[in-house]
């Protein structure tokens, strides 16, 4: 009781003194940590570059306000571009690293003037209302950051699109005053007007060291594929002259000309065509009667007669878009517009963006030495194709080509598509009006959850005339549990298949499939008669594998129905040393591709290898007789960004077993 009447008694006043001898002590302790969190926050959301807070916008910042930087005559000059370079060599991918987006990020360099000693600009027009609507449009987009140290790409204000005003040295030391240049990596120049007079080169004369060009009149020997861009030369009409979209069909005319400065010999050779058939050739002219000036720029003239342009565009099937001084013509962006079929007569010439835009949809390529030629060639094309044709030229121009934004934010997808081919986008995606929806087979990726039409595989069995080892072939297969149905492939146009009495008996259906032609590709057609979803395809010598090699090898593919699953593995790498492309057909323990000599895949595949790849492998493949199995693995991989699947046989295990008691 003592005790605690004892601490009753002093505990309410013991309490009050506590809180004022350590009020001080915590209002101090509360103050430390609120600014501590406060310069935390700005540390964090402050711009950690001076770089980072500039704006090139002309929106913020007048050209005339830009700052004057002086070029010194010893200012270092880039080397001229290298011809080696690709993205695995001259481009930092690193740099971009992974974003839950996909997407690079993209820096514009700050407007700054550039003379040399005696203040005389290295443009004679300063910054061009294309450049400024180019890279409003990049600052615009997803793609841009104004943080320099997030960037994977740089872009430098300065106009090169036009090279006649450029000086081409002291353009080149500006270039390479850049902060961030590093001998042009991960630097990304835009030109459309390539060289000067007299040689006209077809790529910038502007030393560049190792920065990427998209450029407007790629020709073979300058063009670095799959590190470059080709891009098309911007037409101003695009922007001046609404043209409304026609639908397509027969027009008045069947070829028209309509550019102004041809070669004489070009121009003599088009009259020939002219005299032999006709009204229906129009061949215009610039109209001399009429005073130079922009209303002159938009007409044409034959014999008298004036035709507004590009609207007379519209009036032909077929336009012709012929090289001149430069390979890339404006005019094929009229063309285009028009709903025109360009036929293009310009040797070396690289399309743009060629390496996404599947040309032979929407154009006509001619060698110039058969112009001679081209109404033939051309009247040889059916009705619907012209049609289909023109459709299609149309869609190119309003998604690629009708705006500096169209075509800047274009080139930047293609090489955000080279640093993420895992979300690039399809050859669908860049070739198909968003209104065209192809359908034919379910795809692997998206398969539905329930049990497939028809269960078990089916066996595609090509072959030429090797009956002896066909037979075995099909024998060994019919032991398989799982197998529906056996299709052979009768590669032969010169013998007959042996007589319905002479094949072997199975339980399963035997189908023998007689084609046309001797290609490889046959293998992989949509053959109505394979109504599984498991296609084995198989040659006609592999004779090696078990029935139960096969179960299993199915049984796989059960898990993995997206992927290529096969027994032989190949080894495809990039030789250093040699500074090409290896092709590894020893047994390793890297594997990067199965051969489809014995493979499972999902017929999903044959339609799109058939259809949807594009025509110079398949061409290629054909004419060599060579190398179908890397394209079905490349297909397989574009598609669904994922690798093979290599199942072991027999043979596998013991050369496995031998390496592994060799290294005990």
């Amino acid at each position: 009781m003592y005790t605690s009447g004892k601490y009753s008694s002093r505990g309410p006043a013991l309490i009050p003194r506590m809180k004022t001898k350590h009020r001080i002590y915590y209002i101090t302790l509360f103050s430390v940590v609120l600014l501590g969190l406060i310069a935390t926050g700005m540390f964090q959301f402050w711009p950690h570059s001076i770089e980072s807070t500039a704006d090139w916008t002309l929106d913020k910042r007048s050209v005339h306000d830009a700052p004057l930087i002086r070029l010194p005559v010893s200012s270092p000059i880039p080397e001229r571009g290298d011809l080696s370079c690709r993205m695995h060599t001259c481009f930092d991918v690193y740099r971009c690293g992974y974003n839950p987006k996909n997407r690079i990020k993209v820096y514009i360099y700050p407007l700054q003037r550039f003379v040399d000693e005696l203040g005389v600009p290295i443009s004679s027009t300063g910054l061009s209302r294309e450049y400024n609507d180019l890279l409003s449009a990049i600052s615009d987009s997803d793609f841009y950051t104004d943080d320099v140290t997030r960037a994977c790409l740089f872009i430098p204000s300065i106009d090169v699109l036009n090279q006649n005003s450029l000086r081409i040295r002291e353009t080149a030391q500006a270039l390479a005053m850049l902060p961030r240049w590093d001998k042009g990596m991960n630097h990304l120049l835009f030109n459309m007007l390539p060289g000067g007079p007299p040689d006209y080169n077809t790529a910038l004369d502007v030393p560049r060291d190792r920065a990427l060009l998209a450029g407007g009149g790629f020709s073979t020997w300058t063009y670095r594929q799959g590190y470059d861009v080709s891009i098309p030369v911007y037409s101003p009409l695009s922007a001046d002259v609404d043209l409304p979209e026609r639908q397509p069909g027969p027009r008045h005319y069947f070829i028209l000309s309509s550019q102004t400065a041809i070669h004489r010999e070009y121009r003599a050779e088009l009259e020939r065509l002219k005299e032999e058939n006709g009204e229906a050739l129009l061949l215009l002219d610039k109209c001399s009667n009429l005073s130079q000036g922009a209303a002159s720029a938009r007409k044409r003239c034959y014999k008298g007669q004036v035709y507004d342009y590009p609207q007379i565009l519209q009036e032909s099937s077929f336009c012709v878009v012929l090289r001149g001084a430069r390979l890339g013509q404006a005019a094929l962006s009229d063309v285009l517009q028009a709903g025109c079929v360009p036929v293009t007569l310009a040797d070396s010439y690289i399309l743009p963006f060629s390496e996404v835009l599947d040309w032979k949809r929407a154009s006509v390529v001619i060698p110039e030495e058969k112009l001679s030629e081209m109404y033939t060639i051309l009247k040889s094309i059916p009705h619907r194709q012209v049609e289909e044709m023109q459709r299609q030229a149309r869609w190119f121009w309003e998604a690629y080509f009708s705006s500096m934004k169209a075509i800047g934010l274009t080139t930047l997808q293609i090489i955000n598509d080279r640093i993420y081919p895992y979300a690039a986008r399809t050859y669908e995606q860049w070739n198909n009006p968003p209104v065209v929806k192809w359908s034919s087979v379910n795809s692997p990726l998206f398969l539905p959850l329930i049990p497939p039409r028809a269960p078990g595989f089916t066996a595609v069995v090509l072959t030429y005339d090797r009956v002896e080892s066909l037979f075995r072939v099909i024998t060994e297969i019919s032991k398989v549990p799982s197998l529906a149905k056996l299709l052979v492939v009768w590669n032969n146009q010169n013998k007959s298949p042996p007589e319905e009495t002479l094949w072997p008996k199975i339980s399963v259906p035997l189908k023998v499939v007689r084609t046309k032609e001797n290609k490889l590709s046959n293998r992989f057609f949509p053959y109505d008669e394979i109504e599984t979803e498991a296609v084995l395809a198989i040659d006609d010598d592999i004779i090696m594998l078990t029935s139960d090699e096969l179960q299993f090898g199915y049984e796989v593919w059960r898990e993995f129905p997206d992927r290529l699953v096969g027994y032989p593995g190949r080894l495809h790498l990039w030789d250093h040393e040699m500074g090409k492309w290896k092709y590894e057909s020893e047994w390793t323990n890297e594997v990067s591709m199965v051969l489809t000599g014995a493979a499972f895949y999902h017929k999903y595949f044959n339609y799109l290898y058939t259809y949807k790849m594009p025509g110079d492998i398949k061409n290629w493949v054909d004419a060599h007789m060579n190398c179908e199995d890397i394209a079905m693995n490349f297909l397989v991989a574009n598609i669904t960004g994922k690798a093979p699947i290599k199942v072991c046989s027999w043979l596998c295990l013991v050369w496995v077993l031998k390496v592994c008691v060799g290294s005990l």
